[in-house]
C-alpha cells in the first residue's frame, strides 16, 4: 500500500489533548474554591476537543477516499521516539481505512457522550475535574487508533487504562467506587504483561534479519513486509498480544473488571464500553490481522474464546437486576462476538460489529442513565415499571437500542451480528473440522440469550404497572436536550449504519464496509507481497470458506426468527405472566443463583490467586526477606558502622605526639616494603 506523507495528523490527538490541559488548569485553580470554574466554559472546552477530532477525521476521510484504493494510506512522522539498534520507533501516525472508521465513531460518539455528559454532570462538583479526565480518555483512545506502530498504539492502549481508573473510581470517596477503579487498573495490568511479552517476541524474531543498523521492526508497514520472517514466532506473539486483549476488551479469563465499572459516572460506562477502550483489543487483532493469518492456532483460540465469553456472559445477564450490570454483561458478550468474527479469519465483520455495536451499545448506556437520571438514582428495574409515557423521548430511544442488539432487520445488529454468524458457520477448519458447527451453535444460542435478557430489561424498566415507589415517582422526569438529542442521534446511527455492510447476497450490491477495509485486510502472500482476498482462518490453513447464498439465506432467518421468538415470548411472559420467571428462577435452583452471583469467578480468583499471593507475601516476602533478611542487612551496617567509629575514636587522641609517632611508624613500614 503506497503511503501519503501529511502534516495535520496529529491535530486529531491534539485537540483533546488540549482540552484535558485546559479543563485541568481550570480544576486545579478552582480546586479549594467555594465555586468550581464555569460549567459553560469547561463543558465547551470538553465538547469542542472531540468535535475538532471528528471535523479532522472527517476530513482524512474525505481525502481518503479521493485516492485509489490501494493509495488509501496517510502518514506523519512527528519525531524518532527510540533508536537503539536494532529497534528503532518513530513517533508517528497512520490513517488508513481501518484507522479512518474507528476514529469516525470513537470520535462522533466520544462527541455526543460529551454533550450528554455535560447534563448529566452538571451539578456535580468535580464537573471540569471529570471534563479533564474524559479528554485525556478520548486523547489516549485516539492516539491508540492512530500510531503506526505497536509501541505508539501501547502508548494509548496504557492511557486507556489509566483514565478508565480515574474515571470509573471518579466518586473514590465511596470506597467500592475506589476498589473497583483499582480492579480496573490492576487486571489490564495482568494483560498489559502480555502484550509487552507479544511485542518483545516480535523484535526477537526480526532482529536478526535487519542488520547492524536496526530498523522500525514494530511499525506496521515493516512488520506486514516481513509477514514472512514472523511465521516461525506467529502462534507465542499472537497469543501473547491476546492476552492483552482479554484484558482489554473483557474476554474470559480477564473480564471481571468490566461489570464492576458500572461503579463510574453512567457517561462512562457509555465511552469505555461503546466507543473505546473495549473495543481496542478487538482493533488490535484486526490490525494485526496479517500476523494472525500466519497462525491457524491462534484463529481459532481467539474464535473459541470469544463465543465462549459471549454465552457465558450472555447467561449472567438474564439473572441481574442492576440496569447497568444488564448492560456490563451485554457488553462482555457483544466483544465475544467480535472475537468470533476476527478468530474466524473475518476481520471485516469483526470490525464491523464494532461500529454497529458502537452506535446502539451506546445509546443503551445514555439511554439509561437518563432512565437513572429521571428516577433520582434508582437502577434496580424491579423498582421501574411504566415508564414509556413519562419518558418518551428516552423510552423510544432506547427501544431502538433494544431492536438493533436484538438483531432485528433492518437494525444494525441485524447486519452486523449475522454476518459473523455466517463466516463462524462456514469458514472450514481443516485442524478441528466440528468446530465451525459449535461456534456456530453457541454463538446462535448467545443470539437468543441477548433477545431475552434485552427484551426483559425493556419490559420490566418502561411497560407493565409501576413499581416506584409514590416519592420517586412523583418526581419522574424527561432529561434535559443536552441528554435527549445524543440519544436520537445514536437512534438514527443504530436504524442506518447497518446499511453500510449489507452482505452481497441481499442483492443489494456488495459489501461497501469490507471494500473499504479490503487493502488493510488483504492476504499477505509468502514474499510478502499481497493478494486481494481478505484473509481467513480457512485460508491460513489452505481451504476455502464455503460460498453458498441459499444456505446463507437460510441461517439468516433461522438467526432472525430465534431472535424475534426469543423476544417475543420474553415480552409476553413478563407481561402477562410475571410470575413465571420466578417460577423459571426456583426450578433452576443453584445454578440460577450460581449465574445470578456471577458463578463466583471474583470469590474463586480471591480464593486461588489473592489470598495465597497476599497470604505467601506476608509470611515470605514481609516475614522472612523483608525482616530476616533486608533487615538483617540494614542493622549490620549499622553494627559495621558503630564498629567503625568506635576504633576510629580509640586512635583519635588529639595528642600531636601520638600522631607523629604514627606518622613515623607508617613511614618507617613504607621504606622497609619498598626495600
Amino acid at each position: 500500500m503506497h503511503d501519503h506523507a501529511v502534516t495535520w495528523l496529529g491535530l486529531i490527538p491534539l485537540f483533546p489533548l488540549l482540552g484535558a490541559v485546559l479543563n485541568g488548569i481550570l480544576a486545579l485553580a478552582r480546586a479549594h474554591a467555594k465555586e468550581g470554574p464555569s460549567r459553560g466554559l469547561v463543558g465547551t472546552i470538553a465538547c469542542l476537543a472531540p468535535a475538532g477530532s471528528f471535523a479532522v477525521a472527517l476530513a482524512g476521510f474525505v481525502t481518503l477516499l479521493g485516492l485509489p484504493a490501494g493509495e488509501r494510506s496517510l502518514t506523519q512522522t512527528v519525531f524518532t521516539w527510540i533508536s537503539v539498534a536494532p529497534l528503532t520507533v518513530d513517533f508517528g501516525f497512520l490513517l488508513d481505512p481501518l484507522s479512518s472508521a474507528m476514529l469516525l465513531f470513537v470520535t462522533g460518539i466520544g462527541f455526543l457522550i460529551h454533550l450528554y455528559s455535560v447534563g448529566y454532570m452538571a451539578h456535580d462538583r468535580g464537573f471540569a475535574r471529570y471534563f479533564a479526565y474524559l479528554n485525556l480518555f478520548m486523547f489516549a483512545m485516539v492516539l491508540l487508533v492512530l500510531g503506526d506502530s505497536l509501541p505508539v498504539l501501547f502508548i494509548g492502549w496504557e492511557g486507556v487504562g489509566l483514565c478508565s481508573y480515574l474515571l470509573i473510581g471518579f466518586w473514590h470517596e465511596d470506597p467500592e467506587k475506589a476498589r473497583a477503579g483499582m480492579k480496573a487498573f490492576v487486571v489490564n495490568r495482568i494483560g498489559d504483561l502480555g502484550f509487552l511479552l507479544g511485542m518483545f517476541v516480535i523484535i526477537w524474531t526480526l532482529a536478526p534479519s535487519v542488520g547492524a543498523d536496526g530498523g522500525r521492526l514494530l511499525s506496521y508497514a515493516f512488520m506486514r513486509e516481513h509477514a514472512a520472517l514472523l511465521a516461525p514466532a506467529a502462534t507465542l506473539a499472537c497469543l501473547l498480544l491476546f492476552v492483552g486483549a482479554t484484558g482489554k476488551s473483557a474476554q474470559i479469563p480477564l473480564f471481571t473488571w468490566l461489570p464492576d465499572a458500572m461503579a463510574g459516572p453512567t457517561p462512562v460506562s457509555a465511552l469505555i464500553h461503546a466507543a473505546t477502550m473495549v473495543t481496542s483489543g478487538v482493533y488490535m487483532v484486526g490490525r494485526m490481522g496479517f500476523l494472525y493469518e500466519q497462525s491457524p492456532v491462534a484463529l481459532t483460540v481467539v474464535a473459541i474464546v470469544g463465543v465462549l465469553t459471549a454465552v457465558f456472559a450472555a447467561t449472567i445477564g438474564l439473572t441481574q437486576f442492576d440496569i447497568k450490570k444488564v448492560l456490563a454483561y451485554s457488553t462482555v458478550s457483544q466483544l465475544g462476538y467480535m472475537f468470533l468474527g476476527v478468530g474466524t479469519g473475518a476481520f471485516a465483520a469483526g470490525i464491523f460489529h464494532v461500529v454497529t455495536h458502537a452506535f446502539f451499545k451506546a445509546l443503551l448506556f445514555l439511554g439509561s442513565g437518563s432512565v437513572i437520571h429521571a428516577l433520582s438514582g434508582e437502577q434496580d428495574i424491579r423498582h421501574m415499571g411504566g415508564l414509556y409515557r413519562k419518558i418518551p423521548t428516552t423510552a423510544w430511544t432506547f427501544l431502538f437500542g433494544w431492536l438493533a442488539i436484538c438483531g432485528i432487520v433492518p437494525f444494525a445488529g441485524f447486519f452486523s451480528k449475522d454476518e459473523i454468524l455466517w463466516r463462524a458457520f462456514s469458514t472450514p477448519n481443516p485442524a478441528l473440522p466440528w468446530l465451525p458447527w459449535v461456534l456456530w451453535v453457541l454463538a446462535f444460542l448467545a443470539a437468543g440469550l441477548t433477545a431475552a435478557y434485552m427484551t426483559r430489561l425493556v419490559v420490566l424498566t418502561f411497560f407493565g404497572t409501576s413499581r416506584m415507589s409514590s416519592e420517586v415517582e412523583r418526581h419522574v422526569h424527561e432529561s434535559p436536550r443536552t441528554m435527549t438529542i445524543p440519544l436520537v442521534v445514536l437512534a438514527a446511527g443504530s436504524l442506518l449504519v447497518g446499511f453500510l455492510g449489507t452482505p452481497s447476497f441481499l442483492g443489494l450490491g456488495p459489501n461497501r464496509f469490507e471494500q473499504w477495509l479490503e487493502p488493510v485486510f488483504a492476504t499477505v502472500e509468502p514474499g510478502g507481497g499481497t493478494a486481494g482476498e481478505a484473509p481467513s482462518m480457512a485460508h491460513a490453513a489452505g481451504t476455502h470458506a464455503i460460498h453458498d447464498p441459499a444456505l446463507e439465506w437460510g441461517l439468516m432467518l433461522a438467526s432472525l426468527a430465534l431472535a424475534a421468538v426469543s423476544a417475543l415470548v420474553t415480552w409476553r411472559v413478563y407481561t402477562r405472566r410475571p410470575e413465571v420467571p420466578e417460577k423459571i428462577a426456583r426450578s433452576f435452583g443453584g445454578l440460577y443463583r450460581l449465574a445470578r452471583d456471577k458463578y463466583r469467578i471474583d470469590e474463586a480468583y480471591d480464593a486461588v490467586i489473592v489470598r495465597p499471593l497476599v497470604g505467601g507475601s506476608r509470611r515470605v516476602l514481609f516475614g522472612i526477606v523483608d525482616q530476616r533478611i533486608i533487615d538483617a542487612l540494614v542493622n549490620l551496617t549499622g553494627i559495621v558502622t558503630r564498629f567503625t567509629g568506635h576504633f576510629v575514636a580509640f586512635v583519635q587522641t588529639g595528642q600531636v605526639q601520638t600522631y607523629a609517632l604514627a606518622l613515623l611508624l607508617g613511614v618507617t613500614v613504607l621504606w622497609l616494603t619498598a626495600r
